[in-house]
């Protein structure tokens, strides 16, 4: 018998990625149909069934979330991808919810591609297969507990916790998502649900018990099962009929939604940082404007000028912490553009230190280097670099003491090129150090009040370093001084 080919769809407006990824997929044994734009992706993605389905998401008629949405609805069972280089938190939240099975992020490898369909593959043949099987098996509930099957293997093997429980009330079958999703130790054939399930489940189950008018809705809920969004589930429960139509019992499926839960916390985070931060400088340029302007206020010429003065700095204010935000996302998206050379790290250093000589001149701070000869060079991005020394060596200068000390130290330490950078300055209680990269946080005491910042910088300097696999430590002690250390890792020959 002749192997069936899987079929694949590529949804793209780009041309050349479109043709690639075509003959790339037809070269390893695909059947592959190709769609320019979004309204020739829905009239084929729901004409015929595809296995798999690629959809660009930024194309010029519709989006690839609507393509998807269209295809879903006709083809549920299409498992679908979305091809973009501009994903954000709404868009991956949006695309879970009507069905994606996963992100192809732009630009990809050839590798990268086949991999992420080879995936896609997979959960496609367990799709097929379990649903195959359920409906084989889903006249006699009862045996589902004792069948030694490849439906059982299946089951097992999915995520999603699948719960049956039969006409009167005991559970029949359930593998072991079941028991993960549920945060329980044990579960037996047998049991009865209401006793056993979470409350708000047993009151759903309970709705196809109590009334025959709910026999044939399915109903859906959101449960947090351990609390501060450690553990959260999605359960839909679906009756399931007997040939004759009366009621079989319940099919319940239970699903960890916590990351999307998480991710759609942090979103709301950061809007309400973001929209905090942004609002104290408008309003404050807002009122000195209003002032300016109202014909019933008399100011001087002088006032006026102080007046634009403070509007200025407020606006430079806002404008950094756009950049930085800006700066923060291009490194999560990994779409910040690098020009990789070869950085002798001390000479890096000495520029740094020139660039802020006035500062430390106002400050009248001592400033000593200390670097190990013969240190190798590492291979970066200049700017990057340099914004991260920037960053620490200004905060140094910032929050030291009139007259203290800097003191820099470069050396190799096993397989890390090693800057510390300590200081005389005010430092930090244990409390402070422990949020010192969150965004937008910045230690408020008797000696930060009047000094500037967005709250971003390190935020930036400790995604810059990882990004290269380094790391940031620091050890502070209050009213004494701060160290951070650097460590970029380098490969010994």
């Amino acid at each position: 018998m002749a192997e069936i080919r899987t079929k694949v769809l590529i949804v793209d407006d780009e041309k050349g990625l479109r043709l690639g990824t075509q003959r790339l997929l037809q070269s390893e044994g695909y059947l592959v149909s190709i769609a320019e734009n979004g309204t020739e992706g829905i009239r084929l993605g729901t004409e015929e069934e595809f296995d798999l389905a690629v959809i660009d998401l930024k194309m010029p008629d519709y989006d690839g979330l609507e393509v998807l949405n269209k295809i879903r609805q006709i083809h549920p069972n299409t498992v679908c991808f979305i091809a973009t280089a501009f994903a954000s938190y709404d868009t991956a939240i949006e695309a879970t919810r009507l069905g994606a099975f996963s992100y192809i992020p732009k630009p990809f490898t050839p590798e990268e591609f086949l991999y992420q369909i080879e995936q896609g593959v997979k959960h496609r043949k367990v799709i097929l297969e379990s649903a195959r099987l359920l409906k084989e098996r889903e006249e006699n509930l009862l045996e589902l507990a004792q069948e030694k099957s490849k439906l059982n293997i299946i089951i097992k093997s999915i995520e999603d916790g699948v719960l049956i429980i039969n006409n009167s009330g005991q559970i029949v079958y359930f593998n072991n998502s079941v028991l993960k999703n549920l945060d329980m130790d044990e579960l037996a054939i047998g049991d009865d649900a209401s006793e056993v399930l979470p409350a708000k489940i047993s009151e759903i189950i309970s709705k196809y018990f109590v009334s025959f008018e709910t026999v044939n809705k399915s109903f859906s809920t959101q449960i947090e099962i351990k609390s501060d969004n450690e553990l959260f589930i999605e359960v839909n429960c679906s009756p399931v009929p007997q040939t004759d139509g009366s009621f079989s019992g319940v099919v319940v499926i239970i699903r960890n939604i916590t990351e999307t839960k998480k991710i759609e916390l942090i979103k709301n985070q950061f809007v309400s940082m973001v929209a905090h931060e942004l609002k104290t400088p408008v309003a404050a340029v807002q009122g000195f404007l209003t002032i300016i302007l109202d014909k019933n206020i008399s100011t001087s010429r002088d006032q006026e000028i102080d007046f634009l003065s403070r509007s200025s700095v407020r606006l430079k204010g806002l404008l950094d912490l756009v950049n930085d935000l800006l700066d923060i996302s291009r490194i999560e998206m990994k779409t910040k553009q690098r020009e990789l050379v070869n950085l002798n790290i001390p000479e890096t250093i000495n520029s740094t230190l020139v660039f802020l000589q006035l500062e430390i001149e106002k400050k009248k701070l001592i400033v000593n280097c200390e670097f190990e000869d013969n240190l190798p060079v590492f291979k970066a991005d200049l700017n990057e670099l340099t914004r991260v020394f920037t960053n620490i060596l200004s905060n140094a200068i910032k929050y030291n003491t009139d007259g203290g000390y800097i003191k820099i130290k470069t050396s190799m330490t096993g397989n890390y090129l090693c800057t510390s950078i300590s200081d005389s300055g005010i430092g930090m209680t244990e409390k402070d150090v422990n949020n010192l990269f969150q965004e937008f946080f910045r230690a408020k005491n008797e000696f930060t009040r009047g000094i500037s910042g967005t709250g971003l910088g390190l935020t930036i300097v400790k995604r810059i370093v990882e990004s290269y696999h380094g790391k940031v430590e620091v050890e502070s002690e209050y009213k004494k001084g701060t160290i951070f250390t650097i460590k970029l890792p380098i490969t010994l020959k």
